[in-house]
Order: C-alpha cells, then structure tokens, then sequence
C-alpha cells in the first residue's frame, strides 16, 4: 500500500509539466532525486533515504509524495515524533488519501494516540470501503484495546476483501470465538486451513472446539499442534486439555515429555503435579510441585496445588516446609502466603510431632488474617485450632465470619454447630448442624472442586509466558 502511493503519484504531485525550459530541467532534476531516495526506502536504506530527502523537502515543502515519503522513511527509523508531522502534512495535502490517513493512523499508534488513530481510520474506511489495509488496521485497533465485538466487522470486511489474508482471517476466527461465535470461526479457521496447514492454526480449532463442548476433538486439534509444534505453549495446551477432561495417564505423558523437553517451565511443572495429584500419586505430585516452587517462587498458584497434595501426604514434609516459609518470607505482605505457611506447619507435623508450636501458628493465621481479613479459609482454620484447644468462645467468631464471606463451607457450620452444642446453646448447635447437613449434600464434591481449581489454574496460565526453547 505505501509503495504504491510512492510510485503512484510522485511524478503528478511533485511538479507541473508545461513550465519553461529551464524549469523543466530543475524538475527533471528533483524528479530523479526522488527516485533516488524512494528506491533507497525501498531497499531498507533508510538513513540514505533521509538524506536525500532534506534537500527535496525544501524544494517542494507542498509536495504530497514527498512529505508521505519522508513520513514513511523517519517511521521506518522509529523516529515517530519527527514523522508524524510529514505524516499530517501529507493528510492535509491529500485529505482524500485513504493510504494517507491509514499510514498517519500507524504513526498514532506508536507515539501512544489511539483515539486520533481511530478517528483517521474510520476516515480512510468512509474514503475506501473496499480498503484491506484501513479496514484491517482499524479492526486491529480495536483488538489492542480489547474492543472485540467492535473489531469484528472491519476484520470480516478485510477478509471478504482479501480471502487469502492469513493473519488477518487468524485474528477475524478469535474474534469470533472469543464472541462466542462458534460456527463462524470454526469455519474461518477451516477456510485458512486449506491456504496454510499451521500449528497455529490447529491450536485455535482447538479451543474452538473446547468451546463448543468438542472434547475429543479438541484434544485431538492440540495433539496436532503439538506435534507440528513442540513449543512450550503447545505441550502445555495438549497436556491441560487432557488434564482438564480427566485423561490422567495420557495427560501424565504429555506433562513428563514437555518437562523434559522444557525443564524451566513452571506452568509444565505445576501441570505435571496436579496431573499427578489427580491420579492420587501424591508423592510424585509433590515432587514436581516443589520444583515449580523453586522455579517460579513468587507464583501462588503452585501452592495452592503444593497444599493440597501436601494434605493428603506429608512425608516430604522438610523440603515443603522450606518452600512455604520462603513464600512467606518472599511476600511478607501476603495473607495468602502467611496462611499456606501456617497450614503446612500444623497440618504438616500434626500427626507426627505433638510437640508443634500452636502458638506459632495462631501467630501466622492471625498475621494472615491482619493482612487479608476475608480470607474464609483461614477463619475457618483458626477457628479449627481454637476448637481443637477448647477454646469454644474463640473459635465461634472465627466460624461466623468465615461463613459470613463464605457460606458454602460446610465445615464451618458442622465445628460451630458443635462449638454451640459444647457451649449450652443447644438450639443454635443444632441449627447449625442442619445447615451443615444441608450445605453438604449441595456442595461440590472433591472432584468437581479438584476440576474447577484446574480449570481457573489453566486459564490464567493461558496468559502468563512459558519457557523459551
């Protein structure tokens, strides 16, 4: 599109051809040097590009061509503040220039300006409906600024425009998945497919697919991907696919070999743990979730998972100890990380060590709690180690206000109907011990719990980098 407006239009718009003879020559002249300079642009010389153009732009400061060139030229040099005033030089030159206006829109971009970079694409669509460029550039637009359903009709023109586009018709099939349009990207993506057989490509189908309820398939679409592909991003897609439908041993597989193949990868790592978690090999789950701990420390999903295997066996109890009191030290400021390190203390050497220090893990709970008082989980356990000490009038404030922030524990209401019951309110324990049964029965069970935790685990992973190759 640049090239052409160079090549287009320099010879009409820089100089008038009935002048006299000595003129003609003077123009002669400049018209070669500004062949001079756009072939210089065109061969990626741009420095030599510039240069020549200094002196054209003050023979011919009214010429459309040559201020559109010597935006284009400063632009290629990310030198945008000095191309963006050529670049408005040009528009108000040509204002009917729809390559113009698209190419001063970019240039808003970079230096920051989106609103002026959408005012001037929507112009240069109203100039030229049937313009790939102005439409896709604004579709763009709206993508960056997370304006999907307002992308979605530029990048659909683009593509009918231009039905070979592939990065375009690539960005049209995720907008339309991601507004829930799911026959409309399957197909897109199935039409790109026959223009370009790419992992890429198989890894959207694939989400597409998961969307659409297409378990089987999908798995299959990330399998494709994989094997095209072996990046991290699409082992750890493969693997979490599998994971999430409970395909446990192939998923075990995937996980180990993306490990293998990618050893600094925390969300491989974490993977593999709750793969491994997930099939009750608790040990192993551990192992690998000690590992993405010390690849990623800072990350607090890894002991979310860490905890939870952790609970169900604790003979590895000295390297999780360390792990959880180097989060803590790490964010002091977190409650989270304060509550996982009580947790592990108590849970951790309870059954084995009666002489843990609950004085030490009253402290952390209450800090957690200090710091994040609607954390549910951690009234609750402070309530627990009241409880467990008797201490039944210290321990009901706890099981309330974890039941106020969240209701659906059904613990909290089975240790307070208790606490009520060993209290004298007998009417309130069993009241409480209703609601429990109640609340019990409706609750999710541990799998569909152990589901949703993988499921929220995998989609924020979605976003975060994964290791290099």
């Amino acid at each position: 599109m640049r090239n052409r407006s160079i090549c287009s239009l320099f010879l009409a718009l820089l100089f008038c051809a009935s002048t006299p003879c000595a003129a003609q020559q003077q123009n002669r002249e400049l018209d070669l040097a500004f062949q001079a300079a756009a072939q210089e642009y065109e061969a990626g010389r741009y420095a030599e590009a510039a240069a020549k153009l200094e002196a054209l732009l003050r023979a011919a400061p009214q010429s459309f061509a040559v201020q559109e060139l010597a935006g284009l030229v400063y632009s290629a040099q990310s030198l945008d503040s000095k191309a963006n005033a050529h670049l408005q030089k040009a528009t108000e030159l040509q204002p009917n220039s729809a390559a113009a206006r698209t190419n001063l829109a970019s240039n808003l971009v970079r230096l920051g300006k989106p609103e002026l970079a959408e005012a001037q694409l929507k112009k240069a669509v109203a100039l030229e409906p049937q313009n790939f460029d102005a439409n896709h550039n604004l579709g763009e637009l709206y993508v960056q600024a997370g304006k999907i359903a307002e992308a979605e009709p530029f990048l659909a023109k683009a593509q009918q425009i231009d039905p070979a586009a592939y990065d375009n018709g690539y960005d049209l099939a995720l907008a339309y998945l991601q507004t829930s349009q799911v026959p409309d990207a399957r197909r897109e993506v199935h039409d790109l497919l026959k223009l370009k057989d790419t992992a890429e490509l198989h890894n959207l189908l694939a989400e597409i697919e998961e969307k659409d309820g297409q378990f089987v398939v999908a798995a299959n679409e990330f399998a494709l991907a994989a094997h095209a592909d072996p990046s991290e991003s699409n082992l750890f897609d493969w693997g979490s696919e599998l994971l999430l439908h409970r395909t446990l041993g192939p998923a075990i597989e995937v996980f180990q070999q993306a490990v293998a193949r990618y050893p600094n990868s925390p969300r491989l790592a974490i993977g593999l743990g709750m793969a491994f978690y997930a099939r009750g090999n608790y040990d192993e789950a551990i192992a690998a979730l000690l590992k993405a701990a010390d690849l990623n420390p800072g990350d607090p999903r890894c002991y979310l998972f860490l905890s939870r295997a952790y609970d169900s066996s604790p003979s590895q109890a000295d390297q999780v100890l360390q792990r959880f009191r180097r989060f803590a030290e790490l964010q002091p400021a977190n409650g989270l990380a304060q509550y996982y390190y009580a947790m592990s203390l108590w849970k951790g050497k309870r059954a084995q060590d009666s002489t843990v220090d609950l004085n030490e893990i009253t402290s952390l709970l209450q800090k957690s709690l200090a710091l994040d008082p609607r954390l549910a989980e951690a009234h609750l356990q402070l309530g627990n180690l009241y409880f467990d000490q008797k201490k039944y009038s210290e321990c009901i404030p706890e099981f309330t206000r974890a039941l106020e922030l969240n209701a659906g524990l059904a613990d909290a209401h089975y240790r307070l109907g208790l606490a009520y019951v060993r209290t004298g309110e007998k009417d309130r324990g069993e009241a409480e011990l209703a609601l429990y049964k109640r609340v019990n029965e409706q609750h999710l069970d541990d799998l569909e719990k152990q589901r949703a935790e993988i499921r929220q685990f995998v989609l924020s992973a979605k976003d975060s980098p994964g290791e290099k190759p």
